[in-house]
């Protein structure tokens, strides 16, 4: 008995020293290496209503843009397809086409126009969607000559994805925009293929004129040819509209005041899920993509979460969004007073500035194409306003370095043009008119009341209300793309 107890005890100690003798078994978890090895939120999982709110408030600001493009999209159809679905002007105004096509103003844009903020009295435009999962799309480049031109080809997020202009030594042909997941043969007669990363692209052509009569009537033949259409027309051969003969679509009755509301943030959460199923997310973007399904779908099943996401859309466009139209906001520091936007038509993940440019002045050049540089306030601090007289003075020497051509703009509060007697918007290289100091500067002058008969030709005027001013700089120099060079400052004189 006390044998087989010793030898029990015995065999116990000897198995536990064997035990600690082997080694630890252990599986590594490999590490994800794509973001379709990460998890994403759980379905089902239980949401606070301050959760939903946070979430709802960051994807407003995030998906801003793309709901804004796609919308304005919504309206070429519409609008056309009440109007025969044939390209013209929308209230004899602004160029629009049906999908697929693009429409040209002959001109300057309009006053009358509210569908783009802060248009410019420097170009004549041109502007049509696609939708490139149905369908490539053609457009032409005619032989400009010297004459300074750039096509934007924005995808639905307001990043241009092609180089096509004078800057670039773009050759005149015709060239052809396909989709993201196109694989098609390339016809013969296809100068290039540029590639959209989303199915919807808007196609804007800017062509610089002169305000003179004179080249007005110069430009047409060039701006007949500009054209795009979709690739089942196309036949090799360059093709012209005379834009001054196409139809004037009606307005509506009850235009707005300012730009038209493209995203309404009561409408926003029936919107976005399909907007986002068109844009495929880019390269890290994913993980934000699962976060934001997550919340809507839990929407989808519960009233009040969708009530407290959309109550935080109609809270973050009057708070996030809304203050973004002021300059002071929009990019950053330019000198002088000045702010300038860094990223722009290039935002990759910059957020804050593509939706701060998509609130205040949709479809921005690239950089190096246009340097924007703008501000509400004198060189006090001060808002301006149409009761007061300012100057800018360019000390000789000292416009704006560029290759191509530069304006100051006028807008009002809507950041829309202030129609007036001398039906005068900017001032810059178009104007052939303008008057130097003795000294070789150059004054130009904002305001309500003339400067005097004597500086007319340097004068913008004013609504009796709040303006702001806006410069544009097409193809500048390094100084102004560094920063090197700054603005003169804006001072109020009475």
């Amino acid at each position: 008995m006390k044998t087989t107890t010793l030898h029990k005890f015995t065999l116990a100690i000897a198995l536990s020293v064997a035990a600690c003798a082997l080694p630890a078994s252990a599986q590594q978890v490999l590490l994800p290496q794509t973001a379709a090895d990460v998890p994403g939120p759980a379905a089902g999982t239980a949401m606070t209503k301050e959760y939903v709110q946070t979430i709802g408030r960051m994807a407003y600001v995030w998906g801003y843009a793309m709901v804004n493009s796609h919308n304005r999209r919504a309206a070429f159809e519409y609008v056309t397809s009440q109007n025969g679905n044939v390209p013209g002007w929308n209230g004899g105004a602004l160029p629009m086409a049906p999908v697929g096509q693009l429409a040209m103003l002959n001109d300057y844009i309009k006053p009358e126009q509210t569908f783009v903020a802060c248009p410019n009295q420097d170009v004549a435009y041109g502007a049509g969607f696609t939708a490139l999962d149905k369908e490539p799309v053609v457009f032409q480049v005619p032989d400009f000559g010297n004459r300074f031109w750039v096509y934007a080809l924005y995808d639905a997020r307001t990043d241009e994805f092609a180089e096509i202009g004078k800057p670039y030594g773009t050759k005149p042909g015709f060239y052809l925009i396909v989709g993201p997941n196109w694989k098609g043969e390339t016809p013969a007669g296809i100068t290039a293929v540029v590639r959209s990363s989303t199915e919807l692209s808007f196609v804007v052509p800017r062509v610089f004129k002169d305000d003179t009569a004179e080249d007005t009537k110069a430009v047409q033949p060039v701006l007949n040819q500009i054209m795009m259409y979709p690739l089942s027309r196309f036949d090799g051969k360059m093709k012209a509209t005379d834009w001054g003969k196409v139809p004037h679509f009606p307005l509506p009755s009850n235009v707005p005041a300012g730009e038209t509301k493209w995203v309404v943030p009561e409408k926003f959460f029936d919107q976005l899920p399909g907007v986002m199923k068109l844009v495929p997310p880019l390269p890290g973007e994913e993980a934000l993509y699962r976060w934001i399904e997550s919340v809507f779908e839990a929407a989808t099943k519960d009233p009040a979460t969708k009530a407290a996401l959309v109550e935080s859309f109609v809270a973050a466009d009057k708070g996030l969004v809304a203050p973004l139209k002021q300059w002071k906001y929009n990019g950053r520091s330019a000198g002088n007073g000045w702010n300038s936007p860094v990223n722009n038509a290039e935002w990759g993940t910059d957020y804050l500035n593509r939706t701060g440019t998509s609130k205040s002045n949709m479809y921005d050049n690239k950089p190096n194409e246009t340097k924007y540089i703008y501000r509400d306030c004198d060189s006090k601090g001060q808002q301006l306003h149409g009761k007061h007289l300012y100057t800018v003075t360019f000390p000789k020497g000292q416009l704006p370095p560029v290759k191509g051509f530069w304006s100051m703009t006028l807008y009002n509060e809507h950041h829309l043009f202030y129609a007036n007697k001398l039906n005068r918007y900017s001032l810059g290289t178009k104007s052939k008119s303008l008057q130097y100091n003795p000294d070789g500067s150059l004054t130009l002058y904002f305001g309500t009341t003339s400067p005097g008969k004597d500086r007319e030709t340097n004068w913008v005027p004013a609504p009796d209300g709040t303006f702001s001013l806006y410069i544009r700089c097409y193809w500048a120099e390094k100084a102004i793309l560094d920063a090197s060079w700054m603005a003169p400052n804006v001072e109020k004189v009475k």
